[in-house]
């Protein structure tokens, strides 16, 4: 088994700062989640959620990043590694963002941040899942150059998985 670096967990872009997650977050990733329209988690909920997050990244050296922007401050979402539907030698790029934040290019310049984090790692390899239906998301990941590998069907409908090797 290869042996990769931990994954910076604090990065910068022009527009962006992506930095470990605090307690603080839990209202804001609480209201980021219910935009998903499948109700509210409590702030309760979520602090545990954090808590997971950060004790997988101890052990993993992979991190899910809340995302704020730079002049404002403000959390917009989060983007990082997970496992997810994949492994630790080829995790997932996963990101979220507000409605309020979708259409500014904010998603691919955080992918594209930790997509170079990646490779810091020493990992050749990444992967991504997103439904059919996120036309949106697709779109960043082809911005990324990642490549369609296959369709599956889930619960809840189709996911493109996709992959993109790293140099």
């Amino acid at each position: 088994m290869t042996t990769y670096k931990t994954m910076p967990f604090h990065l910068e872009t022009e527009r962006l700062v992506l930095r470990p997650w605090a307690e603080s977050d839990a209202a804001e990733f609480c209201a980021l989640l219910s935009e998903r329209g499948k109700g509210t988690p409590t702030v309760e909920r979520i602090r545990t959620s954090i808590a997971e997050l950060l004790a997988t990244t101890a052990t993993t050296g992979l991190a899910l990043l809340p995302v704020q922007r730079r002049a404002e401050g403000d959390f917009i979402g989060y983007c990082g590694l997970i496992i997810g539907r994949s492994t630790v030698e080829e995790p997932e790029i996963a990101y979220e963002l507000f409605r309020r934040a979708h259409g500014r290019g904010y998603a691919t310049e955080a992918a594209g941040a930790v997509l170079d984090a990646a490779v810091a790692t020493g990992r050749k390899r990444l992967w991504s899942t997103v439904g059919a239906w996120n036309t949106p998301s697709l779109r960043v990941l082809e911005k990324l150059e990642f490549e369609r590998d296959h369709v599956s069907v889930e619960d809840n409908g189709e996911v493109v998985w996709l992959t993109r090797s790293l140099p």
